[in-house]
């Protein structure tokens, strides 16, 4: 339920009692935790408005600002729709709950987000998915082909993971971060997507459009007609089109903002 507080640029949440300032929308984030576990929040929203939910079994993170590597991510057995900035939980890399809870986190979630987390220093945010599109791909021998503008954004700059299970055994760590690299986008194969960002805007931005590269290609594929592949060369220049620094960081700005009033417009909630 929202109201508008005179004055106001945007919704009020009565149950959180907070004001939506347009500073609020942009994607600079000051980094402390309040704006981060808001900005998370309103990510496993966007999860679920654009049907990427799988179930509870879906999980993203955030790291927080501290001397040992800490990060936020969903309880485990909540919904995507059901989550918000207070009841995110607070664990490091060695499992530890930070707020000594007893509440659990996905144990195949928290093995991916803690590896990662603890190796990339800029990774604040790591989004994992299992989406329809997604683990299609996945499970296709080529992998993800440049048969669009928007496929060849990751055009030899994504990594693949080789399956070896559920990745419930942290031994897999190790390889998982190998595999990854320095790379901001990863298909584990037979699995789903991943995706990491200097901030959550940025790692939501990658996935919604490696998720929709893979769209592309599994709809390409149905027509059964043969398909165009660009030339290597015209693939590396579109990349390094998308790679622009400030094309990139204005394009993931305006998206989020844009994102984020549309949540506010649906249900300012997840700021509670």
């Amino acid at each position: 339920m929202l109201r508008t507080k005179p004055g106001a640029l945007a919704p009020l949440c009565v149950n959180c009692q907070k004001s939506v300032t347009q500073e609020e929308i942009t994607m600079h984030i000051s980094g402390d935790e309040p704006s981060l576990r808001t900005d998370l929040a309103a990510a496993y929203r966007l999860l679920d408005h654009y049907g990427w939910s799988d179930q509870v079994f879906t999980h993203i993170s955030v790291r927080l600002p501290s001397e040992t590597p800490t990060f936020l991510i969903n309880a485990y057995g909540l919904m995507p729709e059901e989550v918000t900035a207070s009841n995110l939980v607070k664990i490091d890399t060695e499992g530890n709950k930070i707020d000594n809870t007893n509440i659990e986190v996905n144990p195949a979630g928290f093995t991916i987000h803690s590896a990662i987390h603890a190796a990339r220093h800029d990774a604040v945010c790591v989004m994992h998915t299992h989406t329809m599109a997604g683990m299609a791909v996945a499970a296709l021998e080529e992998g993800l082909q440049p048969l669009n503008q928007t496929s060849m954004a990751f055009h030899n700059r994504l990594a693949y993971y080789n399956y070896e299970g559920i990745p419930l055994d942290l031994g897999v760590r190790e390889r998982l971060v190998a595999a990854l690299g320095d790379h901001k986008c990863m298909i584990l194969r037979n699995h789903g997507l991943l995706t990491v960002g200097r901030s959550v805007a940025e790692a939501f931005f990658y996935m919604y459009y490696l998720n929709k590269a893979c769209e592309i290609q599994i709809e390409a594929m149905k027509t059964g007609r043969k398909l165009i592949v660009p030339s290597a060369s015209d693939c590396e220049f579109t990349a390094q089109q998308f790679d622009n620094p400030r094309y990139h960081n204005q394009s993931v700005e305006l998206v989020w903002s844009a994102l984020r009033r549309k949540l506010d417009r649906m249900n300012a909630d997840y700021r509670c």
